[in-house]
């Protein structure tokens, strides 16, 4: 059976705008690798929610990035005063990885 390690996936939900500050508070806690995803729409506590192609108003994108505990950590705490006031939704997990030294 082929080997994996234990990683941690991170998972930010946040409205397109503030990618570029998401992206720059995940490099300062040491991750430089991730994945941005667009998303179509969902049901949040504020109600139903869809991107809107024509303004744009609504676009939310999902970073997602599988990095180490130590940086995962850093990335929590470095968002936490950030979740209620711009709204993000915030996933960490374990993830079983192959190759487990890319994600160092």
């Amino acid at each position: 059976m082929t080997e994996t390690i234990i990683r941690r996936r991170v998972e930010v939900l946040a409205d397109e705008p503030l990618i570029p500050a998401i992206e720059r508070i995940a490099a300062n806690a040491g991750i430089d690798h991730y994945t941005l995803l667009p998303t179509l729409g969902g049901m949040g506590h504020s109600g139903r929610w869809r991107d809107d192609q024509v303004s744009g108003a609504t676009a939310k994108v999902l970073f997602m990035a599988v990095t180490t505990q130590d940086c995962a950590d850093r990335l929590a705490d470095l968002l936490t005063p950030l979740l209620a006031p711009h709204h993000l939704v915030l996933l960490v997990s374990n993830v079983e990885v192959i190759r487990g030294q890319r994600f160092d």
